[in-house]
């Protein structure tokens, strides 16, 4: 598997590509299948949610397919309910109530599993399978708002008020995903990512105090490489180390030769071209993506990837002249 060769550092011909919401309204067979399913019972019906991670691959002959779910389906085998009206919405907690949250029972997400072994079953062998999680961080953001938030406020008045209540509840939460992705694992995923996506708003501090260990607990005891992505947090990048991933997201802030030399020459990288420029046409991204390769400079470990999810708005045509592109098929 050639994304699998690529976080094992070896050389390869051109780099692996996959992309981050591969799976979503950009499509129009994806509007089609969820025009008959709302999200939560296309995340929860293990045959729906299989095509649709599918349906990326079947039309771009993309490196690896991403099972199509959510980073807050897990909290389901915690107790959390959680909403989507479009985006998830859950009752706020307290970081006191977090800490108390029962531990997580694997057998109420087993739709999950199912969903995964369907997609491997169908999936050539050289496509590799990525399964996925929400950073402790992240999630524990969403259960002290209650739903999305620009500044997450609560957040991170929690982690002054109280740093070893706080600490305690992301130990929870990060022994929590570490289940959620060894069960994964188990079902036929050959990778699995971690998606921070509010780490950028923490201090450095609070992210190596906080952030960084629970992540680090929900990596440590894989079986199969990892890949950790945050976004929006350049001034984190020499941390990430602390984590303990095989490999490293990052988005388009900076270029890829210098995240190379802020997380260190020996570790993958996964990037980083702007999902805006897929809002534009086929010339402008086969530029874009040239430039993107150019910064990668041939190095082993590369991983193609967008800097952050695919916009619904893309046209179907400037995707597939970014995958011919990366392919050598557009040159």
């Amino acid at each position: 598997m050639r994304l699998l060769q690529a976080l094992e550092m070896k050389p390869l011909d051109r780099p692996p590509i996959w992309f981050m919401r591969q799976a979503g309204r950009y499509l129009p067979e994806y509007m089609e299948l969820r025009g008959r399913h709302s999200f939560q019972e296309a995340v929860h019906a293990p045959e729906v949610a299989a095509e649709i991670t599918l349906q990326p691959i079947r039309r771009f002959d993309l490196d690896a397919a991403i099972i199509f779910s959510d980073i807050m389906t897990p909290l389901e085998a915690m107790g959390v309910t959680v909403d989507f009206n479009p985006g998830p919405t859950l009752d706020p907690m307290t970081i006191e109530g977090v800490a108390r949250l029962p531990e997580f029972e694997p057998t109420i997400v087993d739709f999950v599993a199912e969903a995964i072994s369907k997609v491997r079953a169908e999936l050539a062998d050289d496509v590799a399978l990525i399964g996925f999680a929400g950073a402790p961080i992240t999630l524990l953001a969403y259960l002290l708002e209650g739903g999305g938030s620009k500044e997450f406020m609560a957040l991170r008045g929690a982690l002054k008020k109280d740093p070893s209540i706080a600490a305690e509840a992301l130990g929870k939460v990060g022994r929590a995903m570490s289940a959620y992705l060894q069960l994964q694992v188990d079902a036929g995923a050959n990778t699995v990512q971690l998606f921070d996506s509010w780490a950028g708003i923490l201090s450095v501090d609070d992210f190596v105090d906080f952030a960084l260990p629970a992540a680090r607990t929900a990596l440590e005891y894989q079986t199969v490489p990892t890949i950790y992505f945050a976004p929006h947090g350049p001034q984190l990048l020499p941390y990430f180390e602390g984590v303990g991933a095989t490999a490293y997201g990052v988005d388009w802030r900076l270029p890829l030769s210098e995240a190379w030399g802020l997380l260190g020459d020996s570790y993958p990288i996964q990037g980083n071209l702007d999902p805006a420029v897929l809002l534009t046409n086929p010339d402008r991204v086969r530029s874009a993506v040239a430039e993107v390769l150019a910064e990668a400079a041939g190095r082993p470990g590369h991983i193609f990837n967008l800097g952050h999810g695919i916009n619904r708005h893309s046209p179907v045509e400037n995707v597939a002249a970014m995958v011919d592109a990366v392919r050598g098929e557009g040159r």
